[in-house]
């Protein structure tokens, strides 16, 4: 038996049949009872496709055959969406560097994957130089050693290559006598240091716009070493170097603009944490970079870079809090779904998006040197007549900019048309006469005769959700939409009512479909099948189940058909048709003679509304091995080497009381097929039972408790088809 054969293509399997895609083969015979989904499945078939994904190596996820994704965090949010973060492995070490994120949703659907740039790690995992002589080379960096951890091999990714280490943490002091905390990898083949980082961040600043603060920095550099990307430095492209305290709090001193810049970086990023949830401005844990010292007056984001000019007077540097965090605003706007469009009322939003999270980061900060308000650049005095570039709460304060949506046309100037959002959002967030000095704000004709706010970061959050569900066209009636479905889904009825309010007070009318606050919608239902492929001989059957579900209004009838078949192959349904939330056995014949191949199959959902999902059929290939007749229930599939599925029918069954499990799996010959039987333990599944010896054929068996259980085929080398009996209490 091999211990270590568990792996994260195993883990991946769904908790349910929602990751049919990765699932071959279906029952031959009546599947055991299946009971309400376990608690928390909603998260687990999130990041069984997450894992699945990591397993096979989807897009930056990719890795070699000694390397593995192992996921170490997760951070859930609104609608479902869970972020799922993986560190690298390389023959069991771990390795710094080639991380990544899988973006997935609680139906089991990935929705982004995005990794760190990791070359093909090809590097010997044995130490020419000891751990003991790594651990004096470490040491000797600092005048002083307070600590110092047990060296652990590690393989570090620097400058495109795979480095083998020993990695440790040296805490003490510098010959300067300052605290340090290095971070430190020494090279296993050579004895120098690979790389050194000193942990000691908390640094000091000058800035000019928000007084003396505390940054972020390495110890000689503008380098943020807690947030991914972020830098700051002039217009060569460069990052400041010195030490703390960094600037001279000078108008016009350009360190000192980098005081403010990752000032508000770093306090926009924080709220985006902290308030939201949602892991920095580009949504993987970073930023893109700031230079400072443009010679204009202007600032701008590029998708690389933010950059800050000064006023028209040249008096001081545009880098005050609302300024620095609009810029990084457009890189969350960039960075989430749909990116940014073309349209100017697109551009508009994006405008606007800038503007809110400028006020969002002041609420955050709460500087008294630049207090909360909903002014754009009111610190910087852009123009020299000391006013504000837009206001919030009545945009025709500033170039009579439109107020409402129905101002808005095809040729208003981008930064004129983030108008009509800008003031939905102080409508949600503070309402139209809040009192306690803030300004009062007008409402558009047709509007409520007054709109009460629900607090900044409640509308915040609200719209950092749907800033999630954008798509290339975003516009303000998708933005309505998504805004009440964000409402709802995170708060409830009375956020997502003064969502509407707010909207209807700018001009931005009801949309066809829109989520009802009261808790209806329009009907609708979905359509999934378990699995969504099979294998079948030529004068044999195939089956599948179609689940639906209510996902608006009340439960429908549903008719299903099918389309796609090809000669010789016949599909029925049992039932034909079913009221929503109820399921159907899709039974598929393949007639002797019908030519090997593989076909897809339309299977449509028709009610109020029609949905399609599409079965894949492969016909011919490998016949199943036989040899487990004497269990209750018997599944067929096929797999490539590497790959795993779960059964009965890529789901689990249920056990109402206490007995013994039985399994019998056989496989094709010359492969190395396992089997675990898994129960669930209330948060994940546990093997309780594993056959795992060097051949094609395992037998198990297992007295349990009653609960839920399911059984994992592996193919740990060879590829084929298989048969998998199983018997349950």
């Amino acid at each position: 038996m091999h211990p270590t054969r568990l792996t994260a293509a195993v883990a991946a399997l769904a908790l349910s049949a929602s990751l049919a895609t990765a699932l071959v083969g279906p029952a031959t015979a009546a599947t055991p009872q299946a009971q309400p989904v376990p608690p928390g499945h909603g998260k687990a078939l999130a990041l069984a496709a997450a894992d699945q994904a990591a397993s096979s190596g989807l897009d930056e996820l990719r890795h070699g055959a000694d390397e593995d994704l192992v996921r170490t965090s997760v951070t859930p949010w609104a609608n479902g969406l869970y972020y799922a973060s993986y560190e690298r492995t390389y023959r069991g070490l771990p390795v710094v560097g080639g991380d990544a994120v899988v973006v997935s949703d609680s139906s089991g659907k990935v929705r982004e994957v995005t990794g760190a740039p990791a070359p093909a790690i090809r590097v010997s995992t044995k130490a020419k130089v000891t751990a003991d002589a790594a651990l004096a080379t470490a040491r000797g960096q600092l005048a002083s050693v307070e600590s110092a951890s047990a060296p652990e091999l590690t393989v570090l990714l620097k400058g495109g290559k795979a480095v083998l280490t020993w990695h440790t943490l040296v805490i003490g002091r510098t010959a300067k006598d300052a605290p340090s905390s290095l971070d430190t990898f020494v090279d296993a083949r050579t004895g120098t240091v690979a790389r050194a980082t000193d942990k000691i961040a908390d640094a000091d600043g000058r800035g000019y716009h928000n007084g003396n603060v505390t940054i972020d920095t390495a110890a000689t550099s503008m380098t943020d070493p807690n947030r991914s990307g972020l830098r700051c430095g002039g217009q060569n492209g460069g990052t400041y170097t010195g030490s703390s305290p960094w600037g001279n709090g000078g108008a016009n001193d350009l360190v000192t603009a980098c005081v403010d810049i990752m000032y508000t970086a770093q306090r926009e990023y924080d709220m985006l944490k902290q308030w939201f949830g949602y892991n920095g401005q580009n949504g993987q844990g970073g930023m893109v970079p700031a230079q400072a010292g443009l010679g204009d007056v202007n600032a701008y984001y590029d998708g690389t870079k933010t950059t800050f000019g000064h006023n028209q007077q040249n008096a001081n540097q545009l880098t005050g809090i609302d300024v620095v965090a609009h810029e990084y605003g457009h890189e969350i706007f960039d960075k989430t779904p749909g990116s940014s469009g073309s349209s100017n009322e697109n551009g508009g939003m994006n405008e606007s998006t800038g503007d809110i999270f400028g006020a969002l980061t002041e609420a955050f900060a709460n500087n008294p040197n630049d207090t909360p308000d909903y002014t754009v650049g009111e610190k910087v005095n852009f123009f020299g007549d000391g006013k504000p570039i837009r206001y919030m709460y009545n945009p025709s304060l500033a170039n009579n900019d439109p107020n409402c949506y129905t101002q808005l046309t095809s040729g208003t100037e981008v930064h004129a048309a983030a108008g009509p959002q800008n003031h939905w959002f102080y409508l949600l967030a503070e309402g139209s006469n809040p009192g306690g000095g803030k300004p009062s704000s007008p409402i558009c004709s047709g509007g409520p005769s007054s709109v009460t706010g629900i607090g900044i970061q409640k509308a915040g959050k609200i719209f950092m959700g749907a800033l999630l569900m954008k798509t290339s066209s975003w516009n303000h009636p998708a933005a309505r939409r998504a805004t009440l479905s964000s409402a709802k889904n995170t708060y409830g009825s009375a956020e997502c009512n003064a969502v509407k309010a707010a909207w209807n007070a700018v001009g931005v009318p009801a949309q066809s479909g829109e989520t009802d606050c009261g808790g209806t919608t329009t009907p609708d239902f979905s359509l999934a099948l378990n699995p969504s492929s099979g294998s079948v001989q030529p004068g044999a059957s195939v089956t599948s189940t179609v689940n639906t579900s209510t996902t608006g209004g009340s439960a429908q009838t549903v008719q299903l058909s099918a389309s796609g078949a090809p000669s010789g192959v016949t599909v029925s349904f049992s039932p034909a048709s079913v009221t929503s939330g109820s399921s159907s056995t899709m039974t598929v014949q393949v007639a002797a003679g019908t030519a090997n191949g593989t076909y897809p199959i339309t299977v449509t959902g028709t009610g109020s509304a029609t949905h399609t999902v599409t079965y894949q059929l492969s016909v011919g290939g490998t016949t199943p091995p036989t040899g487990c007749d004497s269990t209750e229930y018997t599944y067929q599939g096929t797999l490539a080497s590497g790959q795993a599925q779960a059964q009965p029918d890529g789901s689990y069954y249920y056990s109402a009381t206490s007995g013994t499990h039985v399994g019998c799996l056989r496989g094709p010959a010359g492969a190395d097929f396992d089997l675990y039987l898994q129960k669930w333990n209330g948060s994940a599944w546990a093997d309780v039972a594993v056959g795992g010896t060097a051949g094609a054929d395992e037998d198990t068996s297992y007295y349990g408790t009653a609960g839920y259980y399911r059984y994992v085929v592996h193919a740990y080398s060879g590829s084929g088809a298989y048969t998998l009996g199983l018997s349950a209490p």
